[in-house]
């Protein structure tokens, strides 16, 4: 049986190596994100947001998962562009569906178990302990988010990306 403290024990060393896909696991944003435009307020605070991860509903997870890796990424600015570089955040998760509720940006303070894998690789003004809102100003660059179910000894179970926005 899975124990929280176990996952979280090894969260630090998860095995990224990923494998076979034992589940048709899929990804539905919800309200106020649709996968369009980043919502009004969402962005970073450099840009007047004060911006949160978007909500999502994943169905599908493969059996053994213990937590959701998800890994937001700036695909259009190629410094943050891959392997979390507005951040890496761990959700709880067990059974065949969860709901990742909405977490602050800027901040490494979270809610609901939901805890910083990898702080946003941004510098300067725009540097975060844990997730960055979108911060391109508006110039219609693409963010991601791909989701990592893994078990709770740290294997990646399977891998879907989605696009969460323009900005």
């Amino acid at each position: 049986m899975y124990s929280g403290r176990l996952l979280w024990g090894v969260a630090a060393t998860l095995c990224l190596s990923g494998g076979a896909s034992w589940a048709d696991m899929s990804v539905q944003l919800l309200a106020p994100w649709t996968g369009g435009a980043v919502p009004a307020g969402q962005q970073c605070k450099l840009h007047g947001g004060n911006g949160s991860t978007p909500p999502m509903k994943v169905s599908g997870l493969p059996a053994g998962t213990a937590g959701i890796l998800v890994e937001y990424d700036d695909k259009t600015y190629k410094p943050l562009s891959r392997g979390g570089g507005h951040g890496s955040l761990l959700y709880p998760a067990s059974g065949t569906s969860a709901t990742l509720r909405a977490v602050p940006g800027m901040t490494n303070r979270l809610p609901g178990g939901v805890r910083v894998h990898k702080p946003a690789k941004s510098k300067g003004d725009y540097a975060s302990p844990g997730y960055l809102p979108p911060c391109s100003g508006g110039r219609g660059n693409r963010y991601t988010a791909t989701l990592k179910p893994i078990s709770a000894q740290g294997k990646v179970l399977d891998s879907v990306t989605i696009t969460i926005g323009k900005y």
